[in-house]
């Protein structure tokens, strides 16, 4: 009929939707991403907590491998697993009433001495140690061959002449050696500055077995792809949102053509 209303009551709300963006299989996915992102970026971080201890090193003893004031990962270790080329943190309380970061040279029943055409030499084999300055000899002047005890290690600084390390301790009553349990962890990376991961001391692979790397790689891959899963999930909303709005334009605009 002619007299017939065309006037429309608008939905309650101003006519927004309020219905979640996207469709409902793309908010579920979403959702699951961000709820697994959670679980790998804070088991990994709290991975990283149990199985690492952060130091920070205030001597040059350790360079170029570790500078003065570098800050290092170590990983908590018995000191039964420490193994020759090992960079470990101890505490001594003949050396110093601190934690001290010093690289193992020898362990229980190994004889050191140096040097042989400036290297060490440690069961009558002289070590390679590519980790030492450039152009520098394994000690600033020889000492004798030690015999290291049972349960002890001989421990030096990679700065050989300026690291108050086992050759300063010889004439101490266990001859420059420290005790297994005294180490504490195992440096596994610098990670400020960031040099990454240390190098494998291969110079000692043919007296024995190395240690295997740590966790840290892991414990790394897991928080990275936890905090890209949460970033992505949560990206899912406004994206979805801003892909309607647009084809709410090229609607408008082909209706408005007519």
């Amino acid at each position: 009929m002619g007299g017939e209303s065309t006037t429309r009551t608008a939905p309650r709300g101003g006519g927004g939707s309020k219905a979640p963006v996207g469709s409902r299989t793309g908010q579920r996915l979403s959702g699951l991403a961000v709820a697994l992102g959670l679980v790998l970026f804070l088991g990994g971080f709290a991975w990283g907590a149990v199985v690492y201890r952060p130091y920070t090193v205030p001597t040059s003893s350790m360079a170029p491998t570790i500078g003065a004031g570098d800050r290092v990962l170590a990983q908590r270790i018995d000191g039964a697993d420490v193994r020759r080329g090992d960079v470990v943190v101890f505490k001594d309380a003949t050396w110093a009433n601190a934690p001290m970061v010093k690289r193992v040279v020898a362990v229980g029943g190994d004889t050191v001495s140096c040097c042989q055409e400036g290297k060490l030499k440690i069961n009558g084999k002289a070590i390679d140690e590519p980790y030492l300055p450039a152009g520098t000899p394994a000690e600033i002047s020889d000492f004798p061959t030690v015999t290291v005890p049972e349960g002890r290690l001989f421990l030096l600084g990679d700065e050989r002449d300026n690291s108050v390390d086992s050759t300063a301790h010889l004439t101490d009553a266990a001859g420059g050696t420290v005790s297994r349990g005294a180490v504490d962890a195992r440096v596994d990376a610098v990670v400020w500055p960031m040099n990454g991961m240390l190098e494998r001391p291969t110079g000692f692979e043919a007296l024995g077995g190395l240690s295997s790397p740590g966790p840290l790689r892991t414990v790394v891959a897991l928080v990275v792809a936890g905090a890209v899963l949460i970033l992505g999930g949560a990206a899912y909303g406004p994206f979805a949102k801003r892909a309607a709005a647009a084809r709410a334009r090229t609607g408008a605009g082909s209706t408005g053509g007519r």
